[in-house]
Order: structure tokens, then C-alpha cells, then sequence
């Protein structure tokens, strides 16, 4: 191998290519190659430096997937402070700020009739930062905290991006750039959305989203998230030539290699009030929330001469943009149900022109959110939109409301599902309520199905998004018993679905009446129930019928009979007793009796058995370990799948796991027993490492059990 072919060579190449990448896509907004070629590069870059690790290096694009989770945020003190600006409200305050520099500035500009140049910056509604260059690598990250000292954030900043972990063409020795990490609007919806359709609380704001990921102790989860950032000043730096204005530095910190959103230079306070007003008339164009815009002086000399008054600069303000609010009357309080069964109340108000359009409807978020500002239909309420975009109610005029008036009683989240008319429930601990017909309520009829038929579900093949939508707009299918009832001729008659293509749908749905116990019950879409408590769930109860004859309230009883039970034992060294469902806890069966409860469910599932869905059913059983009753070394040990192996999907491999007697977790744990590594292995394989695990290829994973002809 000549040394350009050599693994080092190579890995210096791919590093090269994807930091040019991530530069163009985050800074430049030109990239150069599709997202599925810098996928590529990136798996090859890591299984180089997995398989020598004595070539990873600080700045490697791979260090951006988040490192094992942090105990806390160590304080990192600034070498240069992270001052607050003070804050102009009008026209009035911007003035009188530019007359006092005038004057404070008189003898070094000639007089105080001349005109100062300010540089105008966006003011993002994001989190500041601190970046640490060392010799032009990214060594350091941390809040603005106090402004004096913050928290060590490097590792959840490293997965931003954006942040470059090389400088382009510098190695200065010391170089700190302060900025401000945000969300965009549409990563923002999109990140939302995904939340709803998993049946998590989605965030209120950009801001608050932000925040909350820059705060993670795990880092991985932070690169789960949409974050950017933007340049916006210089702290230390050392042996670096800086331009000697402030305009000309920010174009600096774009040429080494970091986003700069626009900004402009503008003479006296009437050019920066007509600014003002464009960026406020723009402010809705752009892809990031914006509160304002900051005015700076310019020349870097006269912002020294300027210096600082307490903990903020003399020669900058933030003019911030007015909170836009009106008065108008709450309607009505309606109910929507989303695709995860959420009920949201919807704010019915009597249009109002506030914050340059017409507002008629706002989110109340949900049934606390009323009750803390005390919202009642007929109310005169103040009516705010949040960051120009979404409409928000922000308290009622209480003393407008009439005494006497019975009809304005507080507001109380309906018991039964304005869609279905099914159960509403609201768990202990969580501030939304549900719909309970998640197989027959109209709102979640959807998503209902598409859970029904993926592939770790029901499997059938050919069933997506857009076939689903047709059906259920078309009032072909209502539940997923329904699928069973389709046919070929019914289904030809659909958008770009011929004879052939109908023919293929209706032979999947018909493979899929074969299933298993767990495949069906995860494909019901039971809240709390994934793939592990369904198999737990079809393991302990063997047949349908065990299940959905149990007594909750009773197996709840005999849980925490045996957990007292087992407490007393450990401390005298005794053999514990079986626990009814180990790991499976309160919150989890208390869906389970919910969904099981609601008549409409039950029907479903009966006529889905009706219809010939069926599996293989067994004796209950309390344990899971060895069901085929093999005497292996993976009997009760705790397994995680990582990367890609050579023969098995990680599916089959799961499967085959359980086979045998073990369990599989999605996270890496001091519980976990062994970690089977495959290429492209991930941060799972750094934590396991770093906790001194059991690391397995396929290979060894097979001759565990020594029954790789089973496979």
C-alpha cells in the first residue's frame, strides 16, 4: 500500500471534503454534493478511525455525533467578559443614544455635528455562546452564564454543524468567537411535528427548544436536534490581524468559515431608525426569529475610546421590536383532536388586526394553561402574536368579566372525544389528554394505520402514506380491520394503483393475517407499548384471550405484593418471587387498561381475529429466559445491536437473541451485558468502551449459543 492509498491519507481526505461540505450547506448555502454522498463519506470516515483510532483527530467531522453523557456542566470563566447591551424601546431612546456618543465622542470625530457610522446586526432570539480556538481548532464552548464565568457546553456545541472545529487558512493560537445558537422556523415545524406524531409534548418556542439541547447531559441527543449558529463578535485573540471595524470583522469571521447573517452600515440615528423599520417589515421573511436589531459603532478605535458603563457597552444598544398585542373577545374555546389522540383547546376570538394580520383563532396549549390565566368564553383577553408568527392568548381583563354571569364557568376538557365520542383520559403527571379510540377515531384514523401496517407491525408492503390517505378520504377504510375487507376492484380504482399494483396490495394484506402475538399487539398503537413491552406482554400472557381477560386493577395489587415481597427478601439474601410483568410498570398497564376499556378498541380487535388474523399461540409463561429452552451463554443477558452486521438485520439479529434467552435494550448501560458491534458502529460502541464492556462482532455472537444453523 503506497502511503496516498494509506488509511491515514484517506481519512485525511474524507475529513477535508466533509468539513468543505459542511461549509458550504451551513455557511454558504451552496452545497457541492447530495446529502446521500456526504452520508457515504461520513460512514467511511468512521469505520477508518474505528478500526485505528490513533487517527481521529479534534476537528473530525465524526466527533459532531455526540460523545457518552456528561455527569453536569463544569464552569468555564470568560477571558474576555460576555456583556449584556442596554435596550431601546422607541425612536426617542435611539436618538437621545446617538446624541450622548456624539458628545462623548466630540473631540476624537471633530465636533458633535458629525455623524457617526454604526454597523446594524440582527439581534437573534437564540442562546449566546463562547467558542474557544486554540491554534486554530475548536477546543472550548460555553453559555454566556453571568457574563463573568458559564457552563462547559464543547461537547453539545461540537454537534452543531454550523461551528466549525477547524478555522479556515489560521492557526492563530488563541482565538474566542462569540455568537448565538437558534432554531429556524421550518426545522422548527418540522421538529414539532415529529414530536406530535411520536405522542411527545412538543416545544412552545424556538428559543426554549434551543435552550433546552444545549442543556442535554447527552450530546447525542443534542445532535438529534436542528440547531445553527451565527457569528456575530470576536473575545480573545491572539496573534490575529483583525480589520479596525467592526463591519469588516464580521465579513473576517465569514472567511474563517463561520455563518454571518447580513447586516449594513448606516450614518446617524435617522439611518438607523429607517433600518429599524426595514428589518421589522422583513422580520416575518426571515428563516429566524428575530427581537430587535443592535446598533454598534463601526470604527473599532471609537468604540474603545467609547468603553463601558457597569456591565454594558457604551457604543452599542439593542432596539428591540415592540411586543405587538390588541384586545378582543374569546368566542369560544373548541377542541382538536391531533393524529396522536391529543386534545388541544383552540382559542375562538373575535378577529383582531395586531401584528400585521388578522388573528381569529390561538392555541391554549391545554387544559392547565386555561386554568392558569383563568380564560373564560365572553372574556375580553389581550391578544399577542409571539415572535410575529404565532398567535398566543396572554391573560384576560378579569375585571371586565360580569360577576353574575353564570355562563362564564371555567373550562373543563370534555370527558368524551368531540370526534368518536370515545373515553378521554389525561395521565397522572402529564398536562395533556388523550382520546382513547385511537382504532376508530376518525382524527387519528391515519396514523392509526400506517402504525398498523409498518413493517415491525403487521407488515404489509405497498401500504404508505398516500395509499392510506386515499383510502381513509375515499371512506374505504375506518379501521384496520377494514384492510382485510379490501379487494382488488375497490382498489384499482385509486390514483396511480392499476390492476397489477391492486392485485399485489391485496396478496400482502393476505400474508400479513400470520403473524405474531407482539407484532399485533405494538401494531394496535397502544400508548406506552413498543416492541419490547408487546413481547413482554404476548410472553407472559400467551394467548389474546388471557390478556383481555385480566383484571388491571388486580395484577397491579399482585405487583406490588411481590416488589414488597422482594424488598424484604433481598435484605434477608433469600430467592425473590416472579413479578407479575417485570418491567413493565403502573403508568404503562394503566394505557393498557385504558385502550382495552373503550368498547370501539375491543371491537376492532375482535373483528380483526374474525377477519383471519392470526399466530402461533403458547402456554403463559412469567419468564422470558431460554423459551426454547436452550442452555446457552446469552440465557438473561442484556444485549445491544450497533452499526451493521455482515449477515443479519438488526432485526434478525434482536430476534435471534431472544431465541435464545436474552434481551435486547436500545441504550447502553453498567446493566448491559454485552454490546455486538457491527460497521459504522456509533457513539453506543464509544460508550461501551468507555465503560469497559463486552464488545462482540456477529461471529462471537453466533457461537454463543452455537446454533448459527438455526438462522
Amino acid at each position: 500500500m503506497s502511503s496516498d492509498d494509506s488509511p491515514r491519507a484517506r481519512a485525511q481526505e474524507l475529513r477535508r471534503l466533509l468539513t468543505r461540505f459542511n461549509h458550504e450547506y451551513y455557511v454558504l448555502n451552496r452545497p457541492s454534493m447530495p446529502d446521500s454522498a456526504y452520508d457515504r463519506l461520513f460512514r467511511e470516515l468512521e469505520t477508518i478511525e474505528q478500526a485505528h483510532p490513533e487517527l481521529t483527530t479534534p476537528d473530525s467531522p465524526t466527533r459532531r455525533v455526540g460523545s457518552p453523557v456528561a455527569a453536569g456542566f463544569a464552569s468555564v470563566r470568560h477571558a474576555v467578559p460576555m456583556l449584556s447591551l442596554n435596550n431601546a424601546f422607541d425612536g426617542a431612546e435611539v436618538e437621545a443614544f446617538d446624541q450622548r456618543l456624539r458628545g462623548l465622542l466630540s473631540e476624537v470625530i471633530g465636533g458633535t455635528d458629525t455623524l457617526l457610522e454604526y454597523c446594524v446586526e440582527l439581534k437573534y432570539d437564540g442562546i449566546a455562546v463562547n467558542l474557544r480556538y486554540e491554534d486554530g481548532i475548536f477546543v472550548q464552548g460555553a453559555t454566556r452564564g453571568d457574563g463573568s464565568s458559564g457552563e462547559d457546553i464543547t461537547e453539545n456545541l461540537r454537534t452543531i454543524r454550523a461551528i466549525p472545529l477547524r478555522l479556515i487558512d489560521t492557526d492563530t493560537p488563541v482565538l474566542e468567537v462569540r455568537g448565538e445558537v437558534l432554531i429556524f422556523k421550518a426545522d422548527f415545524a418540522r421538529m414539532n411535528a415529529e414530536l406530535d406524531a411520536a405522542g411527545e409534548k412538543p416545544f412552545v418556542n424556538p428559543r426554549n427548544a434551543a435552550a433546552g439541547a444545549l442543556r442535554q447531559l447527552d450530546p447525542a441527543i443534542t445532535a438529534r436536534r436542528p440547531l445553527r449558529f451565527f457569528a456575530y463578535g470576536i473575545g480573545q485573540a491572539e496573534e490575529l490581524s483583525l480589520p479596525d471595524r467592526q463591519s469588516l470583522v464580521l465579513d473576517r469571521l465569514r472567511e474563517l468559515g463561520f455563518p454571518v447573517a447580513s447586516h449594513s452600515v448606516v450614518s446617524g440615528s435617522s439611518g438607523l431608525l429607517a433600518r429599524y423599520r426595514q428589518m421589522q417589515a422583513e422580520r416575518a421573511t426571515l428563516p429566524f426569529e428575530i427581537d430587535g436589531v443592535v446598533y454598534k459603532i463601526d470604527r473599532l478605535d471609537l468604540q474603545r475610546a467609547a468603553g463601558y458603563v457597569a456591565r454594558a457597552p457604551r457604543f452599542a444598544i439593542a432596539h428591540k421590536f415592540p411586543a405587538e398585542e390588541a384586545l378582543t373577545e374569546l368566542l369560544d374555546i373548541e377542541i382538536q383532536v391531533g393524529r396522536t389522540g391529543a386534545l388541544t383547546p383552540v382559542a375562538r376570538l373575535k378577529p383582531v388586526f395586531v401584528g400585521g394580520t388578522t388573528v381569529s383563532n390561538a392555541t391554549l396549549h391545554n387544559e392547565d394553561e386555561i386554568r392558569r390565566k383563568d380564560l373564560r368564553i365572553g372574556d375580553t383577553v389581550v391578544v399577542r402574536r409571539a415572535g410575529d408568527v404565532i398567535p398566543e392568548v396572554v391573560r384576560a381583563l378579569t375585571d371586565r368579566r360580569a360577576a353574575s354571569d353564570a355562563s362564564q364557568a371555567p373550562f373543563a376538557m370534555p370527558g368524551h372525544c368531540p370526534v368518536c365520542g370515545a373515553a378521554v383520559v389525561r395521565e397522572e403527571g402529564e398536562a395533556v389528554s388523550r382520546c382513547q379510540g385511537g382504532l376508530t377515531c376518525r382524527a387519528q384514523r391515519e396514523q392509526a394505520l400506517l402504525h398498523f401496517a409498518q413493517r415491525r407491525a403487521l407488515d404489509i408492503e405497498g401500504l404508505g402514506d398516500k395509499l392510506v390517505r386515499q383510502l381513509v378520504d375515499g371512506d374505504l377504510v375506518h379501521t384496520p380491520a377494514d384492510l382485510y375487507r379490501l379487494d382488488a376492484e375497490s382498489l384499482a380504482g385509486l390514483d396511480r394503483m392499476g390492476e397489477k399494483s391492486a392485485a399485489k396490495l391485496v396478496a400482502a394484506i393476505e400474508r400479513s393475517k400470520k403473524t405474531t402475538l407482539a407484532r399485533f399487539l405494538y401494531g394496535l398503537g397502544i400508548r406506552h407499548v413498543g416492541e419490547e413491552v408487546a413481547r413482554v406482554l404476548a410472553d407472559g400472557y400467551g394467548t389474546l384471550t388471557a390478556l383481555l381477560d385480566e383484571d388491571w386493577d388486580a395484577l397491579l395489587a399482585r405487583k406490588q405484593a411481590a416488589q414488597k415481597e422482594n424488598a424484604k427478601r433481598r435484605a434477608r439474601g433469600e430467592t425473590l418471587v416472579p413479578v407479575p410483568l417485570e418491567g413493565i410498570g403502573p403508568e404503562i398497564i394503566a394505557s393498557i387498561a385504558a385502550f382495552l376499556s373503550e368498547p370501539t378498541n375491543r371491537e376492532v380487535v375482535d373483528a380483526l381475529v374474525a377477519s383471519g388474523v392470526a399466530w402461533p399461540e403458547s402456554a403463559p409463561s412469567a419468564e422470558h429466559a431460554d423459551p426454547e429452552g436452550i442452555a446457552s451463554a446469552i440465557s438473561g443477558k442484556t444485549f445491544v445491536l450497533t452499526g451493521t452486521l455482515p449477515s443479519l438485520s438488526r432485526d434478525e439479529a434482536a430476534d435471534w437473541i431472544r431465541r435464545h434467552g436474552g434481551s435486547v435494550s436500545s441504550s447502553v448501560s453498567k446493566k448491559t451485558d454485552y454490546v455486538v458491534a457491527g460497521e459504522a458502529a456509533g457513539s453506543k460502541l464509544e460508550k461501551a468502551q468507555a465503560l469497559g464492556l463486552a464488545v462482540l462482532d456477529e461471529a462471537a455472537l453466533l457461537a454463543m449459543a452455537d446454533r448459527s444453523s438455526d438462522l
